[in-house]
């Protein structure tokens, strides 16, 4: 409900989107893209994939019509050698994106691309694919990664979004923030290694796994910052991680 709303995520959102440079194009990681294989958006004009259902009709009437950029998709694939990229043609762009896009950059004037979750995978996988996309960052091109830290819909207050969150949602996010902060990539790819906390906080790893793909982009002397924080239901983190030069 984020995409349709005016509150504080989707304010400090589009916050985030007045102070970027306007990029060359976007491509997006998100959670809701889980496949087998990798793949990689390449139509001239994606269309806007509404995939959920039981909310409100406005929310299935919402357009994010964001140019596609087919000679990008196949640079992606080249960058990815010797993975094997499919050039997709009947994705789009997804909720994962559009819902936080269309406040980052409400115009829909930036070639958008999606990549995506390759679900028979390790996560070392991931964190190797994105390391193979950083000449993106020198070419224009940002990149994000649309998931949650913290995302367990079975354990979450359908009641109160504003619940209290639970005490291995606030343990597993402290415990990512530090390792983040400490640059502790090894320790984020090997996030089951936490325990109770990692397994109630990451029951299924599309949510947590657009992150690898970050802070594999990370280079000597950045640091990570969180410019939105909070949590919902209990059980989900809406927590922001940015990788940025000094």
């Amino acid at each position: 409900m984020h995409a349709i709303a005016n509150d504080r995520f989707t304010q400090a959102w589009a916050a985030i989107g007045a102070c970027l440079p306007k990029p060359a194009a976007i491509l997006a990681i998100s959670a809701h893209w889980h496949t087998r294989g990798t793949h990689v958006t390449a139509m001239e004009m994606p269309r806007t994939i509404h995939d959920f259902g039981g909310f409100p009709p406005a929310l299935s009437q919402v357009q994010y019509p964001a140019p596609g950029n087919p000679a990008l998709a196949g640079h992606i694939a080249d960058l990815l050698t010797p993975v094997k990229v499919g050039l997709d043609q009947k994705w789009g762009i997804d909720h994962g994106t559009w819902s936080v896009l269309r406040h980052v950059f409400p115009n829909a004037d930036i070639p958008l691309l999606q990549l995506s979750i390759d679900a028979t995978q390790p996560p070392s996988f991931h964190y190797a694919l994105g390391k193979r996309l950083s000449a993106l960052r020198d070419e224009g091109v940002l990149i994000i990664g649309s998931g949650n830290i913290v995302h367990n819909l079975h354990a979450y207050n359908w009641e109160s979004e504003s619940a209290k969150p639970r005490a291995a949602t606030t343990s597993f996010e402290n415990s990512v923030r530090q390792l983040l902060l400490a640059g502790d990539h090894q320790a984020l790819i090997d996030y089951a290694a936490l325990g109770a906390d990692a397994r109630f906080a990451v029951p299924t790893p599309e949510h947590y796994l657009p992150l690898l793909y970050i802070i594999a982009l990370q280079r000597d002397g950045e640091q990570a910052s969180f410019p939105i924080e909070g949590s919902e239901g209990g059980s989900i983190s809406m927590l922001t991680v940015e990788i940025s030069q000094p």
